[in-house]
């Protein structure tokens, strides 16, 4: 075997994790589920959500025939919301085009929606020991230290020198769980030992021929994205209260926070009053400019100012798309987490 295979294999019997939830049943379902959570979220936050989801929908016919409200209900304030949306439309493609039966093969697993070749890899080894190579954001750190790979990771020619290193990486002999176990301590290393910002090298068992570790320049490697300073937006969430229900409205499927119920959201130049009249049909009864919240995402930084108004009793009811519902039922629902924050902050106190 390689000398990775080998050293990682030996070093996961003793300082892997051996107790997470998905661990303890090869039900590609559970095992799926798991890798999509962990999808740029760390195994801390992920583990409730996980535990919550098993629990309300324990098979792919479960969540495949759900709403997709009660999904992202569900799914609320772990973020990444296309994760939950694909999730869902992948369980109804694979009960209609796999009989409810989870494709073995990474090269199907890797045709279901927001599956990628890692992701889809991770599965196929999990849950049927096929053999196959991971390169998720930690293996990728771990190669390009272990070998000296020093361009950045996302740039393609990196990218493919980085899927030769784990292809070539793998244990000759994949049987009697050695792929599970190699592919988990690949895992459990980045996440623990050899981590983004202060890795543990000194304890860390591919350490006496890690070229990073011999050069001296753990640090450097991987190169970062060249960045850009992040763009600032700002926009206006208004917090519409009605005999103590607050105005939510369901977002269009495509764009931020998809399908996922909002405040109604306007622009910095707008009157509030006028919008709420013209557009939803309310009269303004009073007004108040709370205090804004920061958010950010990957490409761009959001700041929202929220304004707290009181409708006027005798005024229509909302459109379609949108509900009154308390605040303390609509933190049940699919909201994204500035509004989650909003809703905490500003109605477990007196503001209703």
């Amino acid at each position: 075997m390689s000398v990775i295979a080998t050293k990682l294999i030996d070093w996961h019997k003793q300082h892997g994790r051996h107790d997470l939830p998905w661990q303890a049943s090869r039900d590609p379902y559970a095992v799926w589920l798991s890798e999509i959570m962990l999808q740029q979220t760390q195994v801390t936050t992920v583990i409730p959500y996980y535990v919550r989801f098993m629990r309300e929908f324990p098979t792919i016919h479960d969540l495949g025939h759900a709403s997709l409200d009660a999904v992202l209900a569900l799914w609320s304030g772990l973020g990444y919301y296309s994760r939950a949306r694909n999730l869902h439309l992948a369980a109804r493609q694979i009960i209609q085009e796999y009989h409810g039966q989870f494709p073995e093969h990474r090269e199907l697993i890797q045709q279901l929606p927001g599956v990628g070749r890692s992701t889809a890899a991770a599965i196929a080894v999990f849950a049927f020991g096929k053999y196959e190579a991971i390169l998720d954001g930690n293996v990728k750190r771990i190669f390009a230290r272990y070998f000296g790979i020093s361009g950045y990771p996302g740039e393609s020619k990196t990218l493919k020198l980085l899927w030769l290193k784990a292809e070539a990486s793998l244990p000759v002999n994949h049987l009697d769980g050695k792929i599970e176990t190699y592919t988990q301590a690949l895992m459990d290393l980045g996440a623990t030992v050899c981590t983004r910002h202060n890795p543990l090298c000194q304890v860390c068992p591919l350490q006496l021929h890690c070229k990073a570790w011999l050069d001296k320049c753990v640090q450097q490697l991987p190169a970062a994205k060249p960045r850009k300073p992040l763009p600032q937006k700002e926009t206006i969430f208004l917090l519409l209260m009605q005999q103590q229900k607050l105005l939510l409205g369901k977002r269009p499927a495509k764009g931020i926070w998809g399908e996922l119920w909002c405040p109604p959201e306007i622009g910095l130049n707008i009157d509030s009053e006028n919008y709420c009249q013209q557009h939803l049909g309310f009269q303004i009864k009073t007004q108040v400019k709370l205090a804004p919240i920061d958010h950010q995402f990957t490409h761009f930084k959001l700041r929202i100012y929220p304004w707290l108004l009181h409708v006027l009793p005798e005024s229509v009811a909302p459109l379609a798309q949108y509900i009154w519902i308390k605040p303390s039922d609509a933190l049940k629902q699919g909201i994204p987490a500035p509004v989650r924050k909003l809703l905490e902050r500003n109605f477990l106190t007196d503001h209703s």
